[in-house]
């Protein structure tokens, strides 16, 4: 139940981004959300911690801003991923993904705190 609720609000994490930042483009159905928040929820549980530990350096010397650029990462991935599989999720550059990649972290962060969803 706990993983249901994560992949719904990262749908809902990633409808906020689209809705917000321009040029990060979504076109499909709520189905096809849900898939792409399940390709994110992989690649942040597989992908993310490697290039994490690749970046070490750079997130030590940032004070861990770094980590900001480390998630913009995560969601080019997904939207490569999303472009393959015809998921429908795109965006115009790395500024518009990386205004996503912020987004979504906070709204995901925002809405696990308020359902009380935890890792």
């Amino acid at each position: 139940m706990g993983l249901l609720v994560k992949i719904v609000i990262a749908a809902a994490a990633l409808w906020v981004a689209v809705q917000v930042v321009p040029g990060l483009d979504f076109e499909g159905s709520v189905v096809t959300l849900l898939l792409v928040a399940l390709v994110l929820g992989i690649i942040n549980a597989v992908v993310k911690p490697i290039l994490t530990v690749l970046s070490l350096p750079f997130i030590i010397l940032t004070l861990g801003l770094f980590l900001l650029v480390v998630n913009a990462i995560a969601l080019w991935i997904v939207i490569r991923l999303s472009g393959a599989l015809d998921l429908g999720l795109t965006s115009d550059g790395f500024g518009s993904t990386f205004l996503g990649a912020l987004v979504v972290s906070l709204v995901a962060w925002g809405l696990e705190t308020v359902t009380g969803v935890r890792d």
